[in-house]
């Protein structure tokens, strides 16, 4: 029941179009999940069979790679998917994370995957690579490549990507005494 859920919640947050390619693409994902998932070795068999053919054909169309492995949070939105976006399996990424077209998180040239918080934004054409971690709340600009850990709360801009630390609108609300 818990897949429908988030496949429903998927469904929402992309438009509410069965053809949309970023919903497609996360339905895929999810049911490749599913099939991972399954105890009976002949069930995840089967199901593992039907995810190949699905990612055969629905994958190589929209150009957005989420391999099953990949632990997705909460609310995972992808902005556009007009260009490709890939992911490395071994990815772990937090509740409420936006993504946009042509982005590349993780590598296969060595052994880690980055590990990403809750709220982040990945901006177009962005590389987040390499055995890293990116924190709560970070903003990562169009066109830059991060293979630095990035501290929560944090502007990422460039490449190579420079930090700037602390948003100003989360640094004004810590600043910001209490109402009581």
């Amino acid at each position: 029941m818990v897949m429908f859920e988030t496949l429903r919640d998927d469904y929402e947050r992309h438009g509410r179009s069965l053809t949309e390619p970023a919903f497609v693409s996360l339905a895929v994902h999810r049911y490749g999940r599913w099939a991972l998932g399954r105890r009976n070795p002949q069930a995840r068999w089967l199901a593992g069979k039907l995810y190949a053919l699905m990612k055969i054909l629905v994958l190589n169309v929209t150009k957005v790679w989420i391999p099953p492995q990949v632990q997705l949070g909460r609310d995972f939105h992808i902005i556009h998917a007009e260009g490709s976006l890939s992911i490395h399996p071994d990815v772990v990424i937090g509740d409420r994370c936006g993504v946009m077209h042509n982005v590349t998180i993780g590598t296969n040239m060595g052994p880690g995957a980055p590990v990403i918080g809750d709220d982040v934004f990945i901006g177009v054409n962005s590389c987040v690579l390499g055995p890293i971690t990116i924190g709560d709340r970070v903003r990562i600009g169009a066109n830059t490549a991060v293979t630095t850990n990035v501290p929560p709360d944090s502007v990422v801009i460039g490449s190579p990507a420079r930090i700037y630390p602390s948003l100003p609108i989360f640094a004004a609300k810590k600043k910001a005494p209490a109402n009581e």
